[in-house]
């Protein structure tokens, strides 16, 4: 009877026109209704910054003036473009046209995270700047002081002086930012200042070369020339990254912009407000990606963790007993899934703090323990100065490896010389790669010098020979350790005709 009455009033109100809603799944959540109140409450702390610098060029120089967003391939085909012209111009004597000099100004955008004055900003908005003036949403112009600067991770700070506190905004957690989350963005593209737009989080850590610690927030949200250094906002008003680079083939937006994560920004800022310049952690280590093939040799079920594929000699990975081939996994608790993502997390562990690292070698696991030292911030690569005998050498006798398509010969002075090989250096050099075998399909090269086969150092053709035989009969890619011009890798050699020809190569 109960039942009937219920279906009786329900039929009723359905003939009355009235209609209930959907049920909606539990994790579906409306979009706001407007962002007006948020942006309000947050346009005061984003502030407009333009910079001056000196330019030198010469009088004969054609100069040409473009304005392309940050990241637009059209920005980097127009420096080339004069730098191939500045090349082609009359250069010394008497009759060279002189320089001259002139201001250029740029435009770009920050935040205030402390109300006495502190700016967050893109390193390369002030890059090499004369001058720099920061405009507050009121048009007030205030002259910008340089605190300082980290150009691998493309961050600046400024500090500012004002006769009344600025409003300030504070950095969000990043890392619990989900893709599809509502964002704002805040700035000043093309010069016009206190632009509001908003879009989703697109993708997360996102690598797009521009450094070692790339690890990108991407977003659908527009944005132009003149947003870099502005803030990127979540929907409880924190900054959750800084806008730093678009991805543009027309030259504006297209909806694909990255900015800086806030978990990366904020220990940055604050070694910047704190001493002036960054420390990052440093293991000495050189490591590459895990490939398929590098993984199926490794014995490995999927390609993961990052390459050792050369230590520093006295550097803390070598006093902690880290090897060539070992594949880093874990390191001070967090997982290494991928090669990108173990640079970034050494480089925000504390200096000096002692951490334990887990490698695969050989196939098991093994923990180690490491003191984190100092990345030298201003240590440049120093290629050695060899001088080659203007003589060529008599071509040494090579030994054929037929089943990987090369020819190879032990390392001798001769040898060195002709294909600067640093003194160190000990293996098999190859001397040719034929066209279409195994060795050429994996890009190796003569010159080269094969150290290690299968993680075993290399001292005979014989060697490599049987260790390529023994490969291709388990079916599994060889696994040699290269040192190319002073530079070591792994490559994974595919022995097996049938993976070559599908195209399953070491790329």
């Amino acid at each position: 009877m109960r039942q009937s009455l219920k279906s009786f009033f329900f039929l009723m109100l359905l003939a009355l026109g009235l209609s209930f809603p959907p049920s909606q799944p539990a994790w579906a959540s409306a979009p706001p209704a407007t962002f007006a109140d948020l942006a309000e409450k947050l346009l005061p702390s984003v502030v407009n910054i333009s910079t001056t610098q000196t330019v030198e060029r010469r009088e004969d120089m054609p100069e040409f003036e473009f304005d392309f967003p940050e990241g637009s391939p059209f920005q980097k085909f127009f420096e080339e473009f004069n730098e191939q012209q500045n090349r082609h111009l009359p250069q010394g004597g008497a009759d060279t046209p002189k320089s001259v000099k002139r201001k250029a100004t740029s435009l770009g955008s920050g935040f205030v995270i402390d109300p006495a004055g502190y700016i967050v900003t893109n390193y390369h908005v002030i890059q090499d700047a004369d001058e720099i003036t920061v405009i507050l949403q009121d048009d007030t112009n205030l002259t910008a002081k340089l605190v300082g600067k980290d150009k691998k991770t493309d961050l600046a700070l400024l500090k500012v002086d004002s006769k009344k506190p600025l409003t300030a905004v504070t950095f969000g957690e990043s890392d619990k930012v989900r893709v599809g989350d509502w964002i704002l963005t805040i700035g000043n593209p093309f010069g016009l200042g206190g632009t509001v737009t908003k879009g989703i989080i697109s993708a997360r850590a996102r690598d797009i070369n521009s450094g070692p610690y790339d690890d990108f927030l991407q977003t659908d949200a527009p944005i132009n020339r003149g947003n870099s250094g502005g803030p990127m906002f979540n929907m409880d008003g924190e900054v959750i990254g800084v806008n730093t680079a678009i991805y543009s083939p027309s030259g504006g937006s297209v909806g694909i912009g990255f900015a800086i994560p806030s978990s990366m920004a904020k220990g940055v800022i604050d070694q910047l407000k704190t001493v002036g310049f960054t420390k990052r952690g440093w293991i000495g280590v050189h490591i590459q990606a895990v490939t398929p093939e590098i993984a199926e040799s490794l014995g490995l079920s999927k390609p993961m963790g990052a390459l050792v594929s050369s230590i520093t000699a006295e550097g803390p990975a070598a006093k902690a007993k880290v090897e060539v081939g070992d594949v880093i996994t874990s390191f001070d608790g967090k997982d290494i899934t991928e090669m990108h993502r173990l640079p970034r997390v050494v480089a925000e562990t504390a200096v000096d703090k002692t951490v334990s690292m887990k490698v695969l070698r050989k196939g098991k696991e093994i923990e180690l323990k490491a003191k984190v030292g100092q990345l030298d911030q201003d240590k440049d690569e120093v290629e050695a100065d060899a001088t080659a005998d203007k003589a060529e050498p008599a071509q040494p006798q090579s030994d054929k490896i037929e089943v990987m398509g090369l020819s190879v010969t032990p390392v001798t002075d001769s040898l060195r010389k002709r294909y600067s090989l640093t003194k160190d250096v000990v293996g098999l050099v190859v001397t040719s790669v034929a066209q279409e075998g195994p060795a050429a399909d994996t890009g190796l090269l003569t010159g080269d010098v094969i150290t290690e086969a299968g993680q075993e150092d290399l001292k005979s053709a014989g060697q490599l020979t049987e260790l390529a035989q023994k490969a291709k009969k388990q079916e599994k890619p060889l696994l040699l350790l290269v040192d190319r011009k002073g530079e070591l890798r792994f490559v994974a050699v595919s022995l097996d005709k049938k993976k070559r020809k599908n195209g399953d190569r070491d790329k």
